[in-house]
């Protein structure tokens, strides 16, 4: 078992942060590799992020409505 970290994907070249709009998964759940997770809005657009690997969503750092700077750590599966 180990943890694997969440990070905040880059989708543009000017991206420097996203808001968390809704997390898809809530602690304790089982997540899939490439499973939605959670929608973050960045440029105005409203983008799902898919988990990065299949596991347990262990923590959740980025509550719904605050922002994180991309490639920011913001939550853990534990796989």
């Amino acid at each position: 078992m180990a943890n694997m970290k969440v990070l905040l994907p880059q989708f543009g070249m000017g991206m420097q942060d996203a808001e968390i709009v809704r997390w898809l998964k809530a602690v304790g759940d089982k997540v899939e590799a490439g499973e939605p997770l959670l929608e973050v809005e960045a440029a105005k657009a409203t983008v799902e992020v898919p988990s990065p690997g299949s596991g347990t969503l262990t923590d959740i750092l980025v509550a719904e409505g605050e922002s994180a700077d991309v490639r920011s750590h913001i939550a853990t599966i534990l796989v």
